[in-house]
C-alpha cells in the first residue's frame, strides 16, 4: 500500500531535514541520560531503544547513562525497608547500597541493554566499578537550622559524588562499535561502592569524552518560564539570571546546573528534553525544532 501524497511529502520532508544533522554529527559522541517516564512506559522504552540504535547506525556514538530511583524504591518496599530522603537524596546504608547495586547494575542496566540489542544494536552494560572508571568520594551534606549555631553535618551513607572519570573502558567500547550503557555507581578509595546522581554522572562522562551533546531526558517539556512557556537557546548568563529570579528552581535546578557545568567543560551543547514524547531523542538530534531546552556555553 502506497502513501497518500500528503503523507509522502511529510516523510520526505523529515528525511531531508535529518540529512544535514546526520552529516554534521557523524563520528560525534552523544551522552544521553535516560530516566523518568521513558524508562517505565513500554512504548517509550521501545522508541528510546530504536532511537539509540538509529544514532549508531548513521555513524554517531551514543553513550547511555541511566537512573532507577523508582525501581530501587519498589524493591526496598518489597523487602520491608523504609526509604529515607534528605534534600531529595536517598539515605543509603550498606543494606540499601546492596539493593542499589542489584537494581542499577543488574535489573535496570540489563533491561536497557536487552532493549537496545533487540532493536539491532550492540549494547554493553557496565557500572563505574568496571575498569575503575568512575572514582567517587563520599558526599557530605550540611544543613543549618535556627536551633543550631553550627551547620548540622548529615551522613547519607553510600551516597557519592564524582571525583574523577577514566573513560578508557567506555572509549574502547565505542571504538569497537558497541553502545555503552552505564549505571551511576562509583567506587571510592576505600573500595566501597557509592550511589551517584545519574544526571551528574552523565554530565561528567560527557565532559570527559568531549561529547558533542549531552541530552537529559525529563518528565517536563524542558525549562519553563513563569508563564509555562518553553525556554531555549540559553547561555550561562541567562541561566544565572533565571536562577536568581526564581524562574529555575526545585527539581529543575540540579539538571540545569549539570547541563551548564557540562557546556562550560567543553561539551558543545546540552539539551533538557521531554522524555514523555515518543522518539524524543531522534526528534532532538534530527530536526530543526527539537523537543526541549538547548543550553550552550
Amino acid at each position: 500500500m502506497s502513501l497518500d501524497p500528503t503523507a509522502a511529502a511529510d516523510v520526505a520532508r523529515v528525511l531531508t531535514e535529518a540529512l544535514p544533522y546526520i552529516r554534521r554529527f557523524q563520528g560525534c559522541t552523544l551522552v544521553i541520560k535516560y530516566g523518568g517516564n521513558a524508562m517505565v512506559d513500554e512504548t517509550l522504552k521501545a522508541g528510546f531503544a530504536r532511537d539509540v540504535v538509529l544514532l549508531k547506525l548513521v555513524g554517531m556514538n551514543p553513550v547511555v547513562v541511566h537512573g532507577g530511583g523508582p525501581q530501587i524504591g519498589r524493591l526496598l518496599e518489597q523487602i520491608g525497608k523504609e526509604s529515607r530522603f534528605v534534600e531529595g537524596m536517598r539515605v543509603t546504608d550498606r543494606e540499601t547500597m546492596d539493593v542499589v547495586e542489584m537494581v542499577l547494575g543488574g535489573l535496570v542496566n540489563k533491561e536497557i541493554v536487552n532493549l537496545i540489542n533487540r532493536q539491532g544494536g550492540r549494547a554493553v552494560g557496565l557500572t563505574g566499578k568496571d575498569g575503575d572508571f568512575i572514582r567517587a568520594r563520599k558526599l557530605t551534606v550540611s544543613r543549618l537550622t535556627p536551633e543550631l549555631e553550627q551547620p548540622e553535618i548529615i551522613d547519607l551513607g553510600h551516597v557519592g559524588e564524582v571525583e574523577s572519570i577514566d573513560a578508557a573502558v567506555v572509549e574502547m567500547l565505542v571504538q569497537s562499535d558497541f553502545i555503552p550503557v552505564i549505571a551511576p555507581i562509583g567506587v571510592g578509595e576505600d573500595g566501597l561502592s557509592y550511589n551517584i546522581n545519574a544526571d551528574l554522572v552523565a554530565g561528567k562522562v560527557a565532559a570527559t569524552l568531549e561529547a558533542e551533546k549531552l541530552i537529559l531526558l525529563t518528565n517536563t517539556p524542558g525549562v519553563l518560564d513563569r508563564q509555562g512557556r518553553l525556554l531555549t537557546g540559553l547561555d550561562p548568563a541567562r541561566v544565572q539570571d533565571y536562577i536568581e529570579d526564581g524562574t529555575i528552581s526545585g527539581g529543575m535546578l540540579p539538571k540545569v546546573r549539570c547541563a551548564l557545568d557540562a557546556v562550560q567543560s567543553g561539551v558543545r551543547s546540552a539539551h533538557i528534553i521531554d522524555g514523555r514524547v515518543e522518539h524524543a531523542v531522534m526528534l532532538e538530534v534530527f530536526t530543526d525544532e527539537g523537543v526541549g531546552t538547548l543550553l550552550r556555553g
